[in-house]
């Protein structure tokens, strides 16, 4: 608003590229649900399920009746008949390119919820799960060194796609806009917000995120830059495994805080290349429809194109001119996918500090059912009805003190 990118020119001024995208809310809302139960696991790792909606074809209009009469042979009476057409549409359910990320970690929980049931007979799946994922891990480090030749040739093919350099001075006022906000909220909000909940510094935190970062400036998708950013979140800044293989796929899928704050600057921008003054109300509208339908949004190339739709119609603007944007959105969405990932991660931090005690717990428990099962025997005395532990026939231990329970078992 202050900036204001669309006052000192018009949308006539603008040429556009593409089509407008037919999405509703509730389309995306119930696509959302949809595909957190997937019908086939295998078909989740590349599509996901999206309502499309099919123009019916209009009832075919009388013709125009001509009807002479035995006036003068020249004169000729025409009638014509005008109605109202109504649109009507059919509902699609079709399968979109994008890995359904939601679904999978549905299905991934309530599996690992069952196995974790299962006790010692579960143990076998574990380690079979532990071992495939080393080994996914091993093959994305040798893919990681021959990555950066990759990435020069992806923007390289993209920049020689470029036909019109022209709209990059047309629409630079909004680009400084959409990139300012964007360094507003990567450099300053979050690691602020980082810091006051972990006492640690963000920016050395952010370093070493760096390999994350660049991958999702170069590929554009926060779901493909997910093996490297487990990667750096693990080894660098040090964040436990049950916590990023949780937290940063459904950040992945829901957390899109640069798509977010992207799509609320372009639907301000396009308020005011139509002169649409907003108020106060307004502008909180385009927020929280821009914060809800983002979380809609696929982790793949271009998605928020598709839910911009749902915040240009929550205020009133025209649909239509989403397709003003589309010739410079390749570009500002590799800057907002780094700002996505480097939200997972900063997530993937928090949750690690506010569930510190939970994981020591975990470990503790662990220690004993796991590394050392058999080191503990448990006796009753008869003078005071007490459960002793005995440990190698040296030191007794009330089993009620946990944490003293466990230490000893280590002897």
């Amino acid at each position: 608003m202050t900036i204001r990118p669309g006052v000192s020119q018009s949308a006539e001024h603008i040429d556009r590229s593409g089509t407008t995208p037919n999405v509703t809310t509730v389309d995306t809302i119930l696509d959302l649900i949809r595909n957190m139960f997937p019908e086939n696991l295998v078909q989740a790792c590349f599509q996901q399920y999206k309502t499309k909606r099919k123009e019916m074809e209009p009832p075919k209009l009388p013709g125009n009746t001509t009807t002479t009469t035995m006036l003068p042979p020249l004169t000729t009476t025409i009638m014509s008949a005008v109605e109202n057409i109504t649109k009507d549409y059919k509902l699609i359910g079709t399968y979109s390119d994008g890995i359904n990320v939601l679904g999978l970690i549905v299905f991934c929980v309530a599996f690992g919820l069952v196995i974790g049931k299962m006790g010692e007979k579960g143990q076998i799946l574990l380690e079979f799960f532990d071992a495939l994922n080393e080994a996914t891990m091993k093959l994305v480090q040798i893919i990681m060194c021959y990555m950066p030749v990759g990435i020069l040739f992806l923007i390289a093919a993209k920049i020689i796609e470029v036909e019109d350099w022209e709209i990059f001075r047309k629409l630079g006022l909004y680009m400084v806009t959409v990139l300012s906000g964007l360094a507003i909220h990567s450099i300053v909000c979050l690691p602020l917000i980082f810091f006051v909940i972990v006492r640690k510094n963000p920016y050395t935190f952010t370093l070493g995120m760096a390999q994350a970062l660049v991958t999702a400036l170069m590929i554009s998708s926060s779901s493909a830059t997910l093996p490297v950013t487990f990667r750096c979140a693990e080894e660098n800044n040090r964040i436990d495994k049950r916590i990023t293989r949780f937290v940063l796929p459904v950040g992945a899928t829901i957390n899109m805080d640069g798509t977010a704050l992207y799509e609320a600057v372009a639907a301000i921008f396009i308020a005011q290349l139509n002169n649409y003054t907003l108020d106060v109300g307004q502008i909180v509208t385009i927020s929280i429809t821009a914060t809800v339908a983002s979380i809609g949004a696929a982790g793949v190339p271009n998605a928020g194109l598709v839910t911009m739709v749902i915040v240009l119609t929550a205020v009133g603007l025209p649909a239509s001119d989403v397709t003003l944007i589309v010739a410079v959105d390749w570009l500002l969405d590799r800057f907002r996918t780094m700002v996505n990932v480097l939200g997972d991660a900063y997530g993937a931090g928090i949750v690690q500090k506010l569930s510190k005690k939970e994981l020591e717990r975990m470990d503790l428990t662990s220690e004993v059912d796991v590394a050392n099962p058999f080191a503990l025997e448990a006796t009753l005395d008869d003078d005071d009805s007490e459960k002793k532990s005995y440990v190698n026939g040296g030191f007794t231990v009330d089993k009620t003190d946990a944490i003293s329970f466990t230490e000893t078992s280590q002897f």
